[in-house]
């Protein structure tokens, strides 16, 4: 198996199903990780030297952070509804939360500096939705924390794709420090599928094909983008949702689409 393509594990006690960290992904920014809590069940972090955007992909929690409360937030039953709550929480700081039912949850990390800014909620009415593409490119896009909003490094978004078609495409990049034209930020994908027993293919390949890696991902994989292109495609009959979380030297999104595929831009 691709060691881009990372499966789920069965809960820890402390519901953990994912966890990604710069070492273990060989890289040096994107921190990831999904708990899946029980009722009742808490969760609590010291952030460190790292920021950290909490995203409920299901269910309720009471939050607290930096020794603020922030009542209950969530309500979602699944990723695939809209109205995404999340909590952002800077470095030198620390969050706890409570679940209000089932709950899974999603933990993105990146380098931050203490003190920098407060912890916040993200609620439904601060994130920002639009459509790209069209026919068989066609995407729904949810920014949750893009490069317009107050963080350090962190960049969050989730996107669902329609069944049948194509997303993160036309094929780009984003592995150059060399602005204004690209940016260097790694990448998490973790996918979702609607129904659950579907599957979708991700293909991560540079210029020269030093990288080339074609996966069939199920529900709840993540797959790893330390760089090259990497487009999506979601098969017929099956809805495809997933949470990018992105961060790198500057927290700036500007990508590099493939020359071979950008043609169709222009058609």
């Amino acid at each position: 198996m691709s060691k881009l393509l990372v499966k789920p594990q069965a809960p820890d006690a402390e519901g953990r199903i994912h966890e990604v960290t710069p070492e273990t992904a060989g890289w040096e920014h994107v921190g990831f990780a999904v708990y899946k809590l029980a009722a009742g069940q808490s969760l609590s972090r010291e952030t460190g030297d790292r920021e950290h955007c909490l995203v409920l992909l299901s269910g309720k929690v009471a939050a607290s952070a930096g020794g603020q409360g922030f009542g209950v937030i969530g309500g979602r039953s699944s990723p695939f509804e809209p109205d995404p709550w999340s909590l952002y929480v800077p470095a030198g700081s620390n969050w706890s939360l409570t679940a209000q039912g089932p709950c899974e949850l999603a933990i993105c990390s990146a380098p931050g500096a203490a003190g920098a800014r407060p912890a916040r909620i993200i609620g439904p009415a601060d994130v920002g939705s639009l459509t790209r593409g069209e026919g068989s490119n066609t995407r729904h896009v949810r920014n949750i924390l893009p490069e317009t909003e107050s963080a350090d490094g962190l960049l969050v978004v989730e996107v669902i794709t329609p069944s049948g078609c194509w997303s993160s495409y036309p094929p780009h990049k984003h592995d150059k420090d060399n602005l204004p034209a690209e940016s260097l930020l790694e990448e998490t994908y973790y996918h979702r599928l609607n129904p659950p027993q579907g599957f979708g293919f991700q293909r991560v390949y540079s210029d020269d094909r030093s990288l080339d890696e074609t996966m069939a991902f199920s529900d709840g994989d993540v797959v790893l983008v330390p760089r090259g292109y990497h487009p999506v495609g979601a098969p017929h009959g099956y809805e495809l949702y997933y949470l990018n979380v992105m961060a790198g030297p500057k927290r700036i999104w500007k990508f590099h689409n493939d020359p071979a595929h950008e043609w169709m831009l222009k058609a």
